[in-house]
């Protein structure tokens, strides 16, 4: 059996998985503002675990950001900004006096995805998390690739597609703008949808309920449709994925992902493209199943 470990900027959510991928136990604990402190309680959380079976198992933790593979220092916790600059998976594996496996948790769930869940029978999976912000794994043959840089899957980070070109953008340029400020994240994410709408309509409202009124907003869903497929467009050509599979709250707000597919098709410059578009069978659970399948891959 193995633990696995989400670390959220909210909560800590822990999962015990025995060989089949099957449920023990699920537990959920508030995630404290303190790095110190989160390091105790994910150490109290797998001891804790550990002392109810009465065995020692192997432990996998999704995280936000990822960690600089020369320093082991955490970068790019956008919401978890204690994370970063910090050496996590050496101070845990110290706390806990034993080597914990640590990923960014897009990656996580992109290897839950691809290992047992939805996008098991591809080879090439790529993972997107539309959240509050805007990210990726990618997983060949069932293992992560983290690239070189630990950047593999970071979409978000790129310039938006055709910006401009195509319809009435949000974020008036100036001379010597930084590409940041018209990055992918800023169009489709959660948070970047929310702002968008307010600068839009001078109304604050929640993606949920910008969706929910499709009748007076749907200008403004189709010209985020346009934006994520266009966006989906360089995941085509250039990774070519056998499959996508679409997590985060964002992404359950999509009822077509037909639509979506024949959207990026047309943008990516093949009408025939055989890139299968498909939801996630764990949903928000597939990150910490994927740490404890992390855990499980590199104990054996």
């Amino acid at each position: 059996m193995q633990i696995g470990i989400d670390l959220g900027a909210t909560k800590i959510e822990s999962v015990l998985l025995d060989q089949n991928g099957s449920e023990i136990l699920r537990e959920r604990n508030n995630t404290p503002k303190d790095y110190k402190e989160t390091i105790i309680s994910i150490s109290n959380i797998v001891k804790n675990i550990e002392t109810k079976f009465n065995k020692k198992f192997s432990v996998g933790i999704c995280h936000p950001g990822s960690t600089i593979s020369e320093t082991g220092l955490i970068k790019n916790s956008n919401n978890s900004t204690w994370m970063n600059n910090k050496p996590f998976q050496k101070d845990i594996s110290n706390e806990l006096n034993r080597i914990i496996y640590c990923e960014n948790d897009a990656n996580c769930f992109a290897l839950s995805e691809a290992t047992d869940g939805s996008a098991s029978h591809y080879k090439i999976v790529f993972g997107v998390i539309l959240g509050s912000g805007c990210g990726g794994g990618l997983v060949i043959d069932k293992k992560i690739v983290s690239g070189s840089n630990g950047l593999s899957g970071e979409w978000g980070h790129n310039p938006l597609p055709y910006y401009g070109n195509l319809d009435d953008e949000d974020i008036n340029l100036g001379e010597g703008t930084l590409v940041k400020n018209i990055n992918i994240e800023k169009f489709i994410s959660g948070k970047g949808l929310e702002d968008l709408y307010f600068k839009k309509k001078n109304e604050r409202k929640s993606t949920k309920e910008i969706f929910s009124d499709v009748l007076n907003n749907e200008e403004f869903i189709n010209n985020f449709y346009s934006r994520l497929s266009r966006s989906l467009s360089i995941l085509i050509n250039t990774i070519d994925p056998d499959v996508i599979v679409f997590g985060g709250g964002v992404s359950n707000e999509i009822k077509d992902l037909n639509l979506i597919k024949k959207m990026t098709a047309n943008f990516s410059g093949n009408l025939n493209i055989k890139t299968s578009f498909i939801k996630p069978k764990y949903g928000d659970a597939s990150g910490v199943r994927g740490a404890a399948i992390l855990g499980r891959q590199n104990s054996i």
